[in-house]
This record gives C-alpha cells, sequence and structure tokens, in this order.
C-alpha cells in the first residue's frame, strides 16, 4: 500500500510494508513506526499524520529538512576547521583574533595636547555624559587660571538633579499625552524608558544652569550613584505605576490643577528615593581651592550651588556652544532635533548639525590647539584593545578567523544597529602629520586611572572616523558656513533611532 501526495511541488511519501508506517519527506526518511490498529483507525490516523507533515513542512519561511540538509552538505571539514573550533573553544575570540602585526608598542605622543587632568571612574553606571561633560568645565576652569587652579566636580550632586528632572519629565509626558492610547509609539517611550542615568552634553548645560554645581568634596559618590541598576528599577517601576494613576486622573476628568498637585506628590516620594539612595542635595557649604596638587590657594568662602558655578564656569553655557554628528545616512549641513531627548521637561532637546568627518576634525583640531578639551562620544567596544588603550580598525581580524567577511560601511551599520553612539570621552589630543592632517588622537576616559594608558585611550584616524559621532564645541571654533548651517530649522528625528541612543 503506497499513497502518495504533492503540494507545491514538494512530495510526502508514505507508504506501509507489513506492520511497518515509513513517511519520507523529499526523499529524507523523517518518521518509521510499527502499527498495531485496525485498518478504519490507520486511514484516520494517516489522514491525521498527512495533514501535521504538510502544515509543518510546506511553510515557504522555514528551515525544511532538505535546506536543513543542504546547509550540513555545505559546511567545510578539514583539520584548519578542526583546530580553529578547538581554539575558539578553550580561549576568547579576541586574543585569537588580535592582529600580530598591530600589536607594536603605542606611540604617544602627540604634536598638540591640552593639560592633563585627574582621571575619574564613573564604576557601574550610565553616567559618561556626565563625567565627559564636568572635564570639559574643569578643563575650561583650569585653563582660565592658567593651570594654578583645579577644581572636581560633584557628580552625585547633579545626579541626583538629573534623576529628579529625568522623573518630571516622564510624568509629564504621560500627561500631555494622556488622552491617546497605550498602545501609542510616544505613550509606550516614556513608560519603556521612564527614567535612565545615560545622556548628552544638554542635559550639562541645562541642570548645571539650573542647579549649579558643587565641589566632589562636599558631596562624594554613594553606593548607588555608582552603581544605579537597582535604583533605576526602583524608581522606574514608582514612575509607570504613577504614570497609570495620572492617564486615570486624565481619563476621569479632573482638573489640571490636581492633577498638578497630585503630580508634585509623586515628585515629592520619587526625591525621598532620591535622598535614601544618592544623598539630600547640597545647599550651602565652604570650600577652598587647591592647585593640582591639592595644595590650598586663597582663603576658605561660603558657596551656594548657584554662586560656585558663578565661580568656576562664569557664563551660561546655553548658545555658547555647537552639537554636531557624523550621521552619513543623512544630507550634510542639516540640522536635526531629537523628539525628547532631553533631561528637563524646560529645556533643550538635543539638536544636531550633521557634517562630515573633514569638518568635524578641523572643529576638534581648533579647540585642542587652543587648549580646550571637548565633549565627543564613540562606539568605544569595536576594536578596542582593551589592555593597551589602544583604537585601530585593524587592531582584530575576526573576518580571517572565522572565515567570512563583514563589509558593512559606516552607514549600513547605524541602520542596521550594528554601530551607534554608546560612549561619551573627552577629546584631549591630536597628532598631526607635517602636511597637517590628524593621525590619531587621545581621550580622557571615565573608567578609572588605570584603565588604558593611565586613563585615556589613543585612536588611530582611521578608526576616528569610522566610529566617531558626536562633537561638543564652542561656537567660536565654527566657519561662518556651519554656524549658518546650524541656525537652520531642525528636522525632528524620533529617539528610537539607532544612532540618537544616549551615552553611557
Amino acid at each position: 500500500m503506497v499513497i502518495l501526495l504533492v503540494q507545491n511541488l514538494k512530495e510526502i511519501l508514505i507508504s506501509l510494508c507489513f506492520n511497518t508506517l515509513i513517511i519520507t519527506f523529499e526523499g529524507v526518511k523523517i518518521l518509521k513506526v510499527n502499527i498495531i490498529m485496525s485498518k478504519k483507525t490507520l486511514t484516520v490516523g494517516l489522514c491525521l499524520c498527512v495533514a501535521s507533515m504538510m502544515l509543518a513542512q510546506t511553510n515557504p519561511g522555514g528551515i525544511s529538512a532538505n535546506m536543513l540538509q543542504q546547509i550540513e552538505k555545505s559546511q567545510k571539514s578539514s583539520k584548519a576547521d578542526k583546530a580553529i573550533f578547538n581554539a575558539i573553544a578553550s580561549n576568547s575570540i579576541d586574543d585569537l583574533a588580535k592582529n600580530f602585526a598591530n600589536q607594536g608598542t603605542v606611540d604617544t605622543y602627540f604634536s598638540n595636547e591640552t593639560p592633563s587632568q585627574n582621571i575619574h571612574d564613573q564604576q557601574s553606571s550610565g553616567r559618561c555624559w556626565m563625567f565627559t561633560g564636568m572635564n570639559v568645565l574643569r578643563g575650561d576652569f583650569a585653563k582660565q587660571h592658567n593651570d594654578t587652579l583645579a577644581v572636581e566636580f560633584s557628580h552625585a550632586y547633579l545626579f541626583f538633579y538629573d534623576q529628579l528632572e529625568k522623573a518630571n519629565l516622564m510624568l509629564q509626558g504621560v500627561i500631555d499625552n494622556a488622552k491617546k492610547p497605550m498602545e501609542d509609539p510616544t505613550v509606550q517611550f516614556f513608560f519603556k524608558n521612564p527614567i535612565s542615568d545615560g545622556g548628552t552634553f544638554c542635559g550639562i548645560a541645562d541642570l548645571t544652569e539650573k542647579y549649579g554645581l558643587v565641589p566632589m568634596s562636599i558631596q562624594p559618590e554613594t553606593y548607588s550613584s555608582d552603581n544605579t541598576k537597582i535604583m533605576d528599577r526602583l524608581v522606574s517601576s514608582k514612575l509607570r505605576e504613577y504614570g497609570l494613576e495620572l492617564r486615570r486622573m486624565v481619563a476621569s476628568g479632573k482638573s489640571k490643577n490636581a492633577i498638578k498637585d497630585r503630580k508634585t506628590e509623586m515628585l515629592a516620594d520619587i526625591y525621598h528615593l532620591l535622598t535614601l539612595t544618592i544623598g539630600e542635595p547640597a545647599k550651602e557649604f565652604t570650600y577652598t581651592f587647591t592647585d593640582k596638587n591639592g595644595k590650598a590657594v586663597g582663603e576658605a568662602h561660603k558657596y551656594t550651588p548657584q554662586t560656585f558655578y558663578e565661580a568656576t564656569v562664569g557664563k551660561k553655557l546655553n548658545g555658547t556652544f555647537i552639537m554636531v554628528m557624523n550621521d552619513p545616512r543623512r544630507p550634510y549641513y542639516k540640522t536635526y532635533e531629537v523628539e525628547y531627548d532631553r533631561h528637563t521637561y524646560d529645556g533643550h532637546n538635543w539638536t544636531y548639525l550633521n557634517l562630515p568627518m573633514e569638518e568635524i576634525a578641523k572643529l576638534a583640531i581648533a579647540s585642542i590647539k587652543d587648549g580646550h578639551k571637548i565633549y565627543s562620544s564613540y562606539d568605544v567596544g569595536k576594536q578596542l584593545d582593551r589592555k593597551r588603550g589602544y583604537m585601530d580598525v585593524d587592531n582584530f581580524d575576526y573576518a580571517t578567523l572565522m572565515g567570512t567577511t563583514f563589509n558593512m560601511n559606516k552607514a549600513d551599520r547605524i541602520s542596521t544597529f550594528d554601530s551607534g553612539s554608546t560612549h561619551a570621552m573627552t577629546l584631549t589630543a591630536v597628532d598631526m602629520d607635517k602636511n597637517g592632517s590628524p593621525k590619531k588622537w587621545k581621550v580622557e576616559n571615565s573608567w578609572g586611572p588605570t584603565y588604558g594608558q593611565k586613563g585615556c585611550l589613543i585612536m588611530t584616524n582611521n578608526w576616528f572616523n569610522e566610529y566617531m559621532f558626536r562633537l561638543v564645541v564652542n561656537k567660536k571654533y565654527a566657519t561662518q558656513k556651519i554656524l549658518d548651517a546650524a541656525s537652520q530649522k531642525p528636522t525632528m528625528v524620533t529617539p528610537d533611532d539607532p544612532l540618537f541612543l544616549e551615552d553611557n
């Protein structure tokens, strides 16, 4: 007895030999069972079996038995592959893929370099944007005083207000969009990302102008400011709970004043959570400035965070800088604004001018030559030799090790979420050839003074072009063409774009 079924030119063959049922599909035996049943039961069973097989095997997007067979037959089988498997099974892929020809001594000379300063450590937090921004501010302060004075700003102090402001941004965003369904993308954005410890330089500008600064010695780090994961989870959960309550208040027709009062009560609860984890923010303190060696200079004075900001920064940051980015997917010399990408509800969205890398390099060189450090951000994990603190596109040869290729360009990597701005660092030095072209760059990192090159990382210009994305630079270093382009009305983009994730 033989039953033959054909569908979409693919055959399922069911044959019955004595008391044995054999099912083959595309020439491959997939089932063989002994049969102990009546003829009637066998007929029903065959029908059910055939129906099940047809549904399971004819979906055109699945891996069929024949496809799997083709895949398996295409696999290489050589002694070299076996040796590579044995090596990878017992070692780090990075260790095996290291390009030995690129393992020489790292050249630490730079033709143009800003004065060094203490290296900080963000620990297990996503506050690289804050450490980098404050590195720029304290570098500017030291230059203003001809490197005779130094200052260390408290990250914990500003982080307290960053988290409080982001909580308000989330709650007010929920109120503003409360009449939209929960499935609306904007509503989903606020509930999915109620708070975070990441950010951009816009946060430094808005937060310091509003809340001032305090010295690190006045408000040091706590365990939760250094290790933000659990605190973030608890605050996020509370904000989601409050967000649902606010939506219900709007839906029930509560007055705007009643909603505002309830939001204030919610923020008071968040404030309390932050005081327990980060500490009560300083309101007034006495401080004596010091030199780079920590020796006191001058007399002690009383400050508030606002007067200390005036004494160290001395001016509003907003309006003094432009934020530029290299995004080869979009037209250059156009401005873009990232919706809801800000730290305070009444602050500034991240707005950037898209420029070619050559123009970005010119801005960076002008600032470094003038002695000013720069906020910048990168896809730092790509081709990073962690032991040497060195980044070059040829550090690791993954393609040869794996017997394949990795051919996407920068635009392709961004579009497919393969690459994007992930980490902010302070650009401090550039080494230039005799023609004035950059050869390599140096950044102060925030992973502690023992990481890499005494807390710094060195990158080749090739790596810089491929994996550098953002730069925040004083407007005085920009050409009129760039300033005019930056003044255009920006195109609004959504924060879920692969390139617009926060630095952390």
